[in-house]
């Protein structure tokens, strides 16, 4: 793990030295940090008073330690290498920038031949971070590739850093987060028809399958002993259970390959299928999708396993999808990877590399087999997809089915549950594919790794029906690999109930629900979203033009997909930097919004303003006479005469409040509700009606004055930032945040308060700097957070 911001220590453990570094890594720094970025590489000013690497109690210390800049012209850095129990640490005295990497983000540790200057070290991560140093003498060389081997893998699961890992109950309970999702209650939104399907409670002890959840859904028709004879037929004992129910009562089922051998059969098994077809009110057909090729299939058959036979099981349809196994996807990864890391900057020699790896083409291979089980869906049959063991590639695809089907899963609650039901709770082997801890290599495997990138290709065909964004994607990635989470820890549910990891880690969940805002796409649409339809044949790729347009659906040519530059390469600070167009967006959207709430505020105080001006005007005395003036008031007749422009405008915001790609779904009933109201005054779209919160009686000069210097009219241009007020850079990987009070642009660190700005008619939370959260903090509403 990388950190971006300057250490925080606190009073140091004697019986255990580095409790103050995983604080100093992960306490603030690390969850303040939005998303993937808490994870970058972090360069920043060492004189922060105590904040210094001098306070931290390391293992080992190697001086003189250069940094081999791979793109840059410049001299290579030098400085010190520091060895701790959770961090390998290097510090540029020079330049005074830190490097920190997580232990357990190393995948390898690499001795290079020895050269003139030293022994060269070259340190990959999990995270696509290739660094190398060169070590001046061969013996602290060899004793740091020694040291970094045995610390990157624990023997023991309970010694990865989640376990120790605090963040404090002032930050987040380490309970939040658990209980978010639970597969019962997303069985009950699909409105599972309870006369075919039924809800079983025969694994509630993990007898009848230990990698599957204890709540099972299954055909009612289906007899216990069809059950337990199914599952003692199937590899791992993974039977087919219904994991997703269309709208059209159509079910995606999953399980594991059948153990048939060349010739036997299980009748219990064949009658569940005979189940899972009744209960389909719309066909009684049932598809198979093996996703294997048909070849690797054929091959276990000798090992006593293999596929169904269409002899044996009646009314059902079987096709191969051809998806390669693990050891061809991790081989597949380890090419992109070198390909990354060629020191020619030759175009070709990327492109020949990229294709040699074959990395996209098995991507292509996974999103088009789950668009063939979305159709086959949507056409009315229902479907049993399995693989090897039913928890790789099944997962993907079941997965990327799901999301292209039903629009929830395409939110930001919606992913997160469906990573819970497909991944976590389904029994995918997180532990082992990921290489946690010390497993055999041949286990390991970026199974998830491609989900996520399958799941960004998608993104960046269809932007405007995914509320989420690239840096959830990351973060999700990256914290599957820092152990900093018990969420992915294990290998099924029943590891994570024995490791009691909801009592003693802290949940991913919970930290994203934290930081929301971060994760959000700016071009989320709810409408294009509940409209889009993934399984519509499409001739070609062309994004909407406009949001009028309807959604089109993903198609299958190869042109169409990308190298996802920002997950395998987005820690080459040497090559050309740019901004990236969803953090500009997103900057853009947040400031509308603040100003728009200002505006409103801004026009309900003069609506009561001329109120009270009309109220308490004197009346004239001419000649003694009590005679009322005939002035005329042009705001008056301004007023009067726009009447009929303001509701024609009322009239065409109410059909376009949603049409707008930086409008969000969540904040556009408030937009609705305020035209809706069909004001007489172009100023008067804020009403008390919608507000019941803001008084408007004895509102001073001292008030008006502080809701209007409490909001920044003008915000910094990201573009031009380079670094934070507290010394820390921001470069093209950093996550720059605005502060609604003065417009300057913080780091996620010094942007960590919210408070409730006068200047806001709704006092929604806003995020502030330390030094306007003590200007306004006798008036503000301070978030738990």
């Amino acid at each position: 793990m990388i950190s971006t911001n300057p250490p925080q220590f606190t009073e140091l453990d004697n019986t255990f030295k580095t409790r103050s570094l995983s604080q100093l890594a992960d306490d603030r720094r690390m969850h303040t940090a939005s998303g993937v970025y808490s994870l970058f590489r972090g360069w920043f000013s060492l004189d922060h008073g105590v904040h210094r690497i001098h306070d931290i109690p390391f293992q080992m210390k190697v001086d003189n330690v250069s940094l081999v800049e791979r793109f840059s012209s410049r001299r290579n850095a030098v400085g010190s290498l520091y060895l701790t129990a959770t961090h390998l640490i290097y510090v540029d005295h020079d330049n005074k920038r830190e490097t920190w990497i997580l232990h357990s983000h190393i995948s390898s540790v690499g001795k290079l031949p020895l050269s003139t200057t030293g022994s060269p070290l070259q340190i990959r991560t999990k995270t696509f971070i290739s660094m190398t140093f060169i070590v001046p003498k061969e013996r602290d060389a060899h004793d740091l590739f020694t040291s970094l081997n045995k610390m990157c893998q624990p023997e023991n699961i309970e010694d990865l850093y989640c376990f120790r890992y605090n963040i404090g109950p002032d930050e987040m309970e380490k309970s939040y987060g658990w209980s978010f999702f639970n597969i019962r209650e997303d069985f009950e939104r699909m409105n599972v028809p309870p006369e075919s399907w039924t809800m079983t409670t025969l694994n509630k002890d993990y007898d009848l399958c230990d990698t599957y959840p204890r709540h099972l859904f299954v055909p009612t028709a289906a007899a216990t002993s069809v059950l337990i004879g199914s599952s003692r037929f199937r590899s791992r004992g993974r039977l087919p259970v219904m994991t997703y129910m269309h709208s059209n009562k159509a079910a995606l089922c999953r399980c594991s390959q059948p153990l048939s051998g060349f010739s036997a059969r299980c009748v219990e098994d064949e009658n569940l299928f005979m189940c899972i077809q009744k209960a389909n009110p719309n066909t009684a057909q049932l598809v198979v999708v093996d996703t294997r090729p048909r070849i690797n299939a054929m091959a276990n058959r000798a090992a006593g396993k293999g596929y169904e036979s269409e002899a044996n099981y009646e009314n059902t349809r079987f096709m191969f999808t051809g998806i390669d196994n693990i050891h061809v996807m991790r081989s597949s990864l380890a090419k992109v990877v070198e390909t990354c890391d060629l020191k020619s900057q030759m175009m070709s020699a990327f492109l020949n590399g990229l294709e040699g790896s074959g990395w996209l083409r098995h991507t292509k291979s996974v999103i088009d087999a789950a668009l063939s089980v979305a159709r086959t869906l949507e056409e009315g049959s229902s479907v049993l997809v399995h693989c090897s063991d039913g928890w790789d590639r099944t997962a993907q695809v079941c997965g990327l089915a799901q999301i292209m089907l039903d629009p929830y899963y395409r939110t930001f609650d919606g992913f997160q549950a469906l990573i819970c039901k497909e991944w976590l709770e389904f029994g995918h082997k997180f532990s082992d594919r990921s290489g946690h801890i010390q497993v055999d290599p041949k286990e390991v495997s970026p199974v998830f790794t491609q989900w996520l990138e399958s799941v960004w290709q998608l993104i960046q065909l269809y932007p405007f029906v995914f509320e989420f964004n690239e840096r959830l994607l990351l973060t999700i990635h990256d914290h599957l690999h820092s152990c900093q989470f018990g969420t992915f820890i294990g290998n099924c549910e029943k590891d994570r109930i024995d490791l009691r990891v909801s009592e003693k880690t802290y949940s991913l969940w919970g930290y994203l629900a934290t930081h929301k805002t971060e994760f959000l796409n700016p071009l989320y649409q709810l409408e294009e979203n509940k409209k889009c339809v993934f399984t519509k044949p499409q001739p070609t790729l062309q994004l909407p033009q406009s949001t009028s347009q309807p959604p089109q659906s993903p198609s299958q040519p190869p042109q169409t997909f990308k190298f996802w530059r920002g997950m395998y390469c987005r820690w080459e600070n040497g090559l050309h930097p740019r901004e990236s167009l969803m953090d500009l967006a997103t900057s853009y959207k947040d400031h509308m919004h603040s100003l728009n709430d200002h505006i409103k505020l801004l026009k309900k105080r003069i609506r009561h303003l001329e109120k009270k001006s009309s109220d308490d005007a004197d009346i004239p005395y001419i000649n003694g006479n009590n005679t009322e003036l005939q002035l005329d008031d042009n705001r008056l007749n301004y007023k009067k005469g726009l009447n009929e422009q303001v509701n024609l405008k009322v009239q065409l915001q109410e059909k376009d409040v949603n049409e707008h790609p930086l409008i969000d779904g969540e904040n556009a009933w408030s937009k609705k509700e305020a035209v809706v109201s069909k004001p007489s005054h172009p100023l008067e779209f804020a009403s008390e009606q919608f507000y019941p919160g803001l008084s408007e009686a004895d509102i001073t000069i001292e008030d008006l004055t502080e809701e209007l210097e409490s909001i920044a009219l003008d915000w910094k241009s990201v573009r031009t930032a380079t670094e934070c007020p507290c010394s820390t850079p921001l470069d093209f990987s950093s996550f720059k945040r605005h502060c609604s009070r003065c417009g300057g642009i913080f780091c996620s660190r010094c942007l960590e308060k919210l408070v409730s700005l006068p200047g806001h008619v709704t006092l929604q939370q806003s995020r502030v700097c330390m030094v306007c959260y003590k200007a306004c903090f006798p008036k503000s509403m301070e978030s738990p957070e």
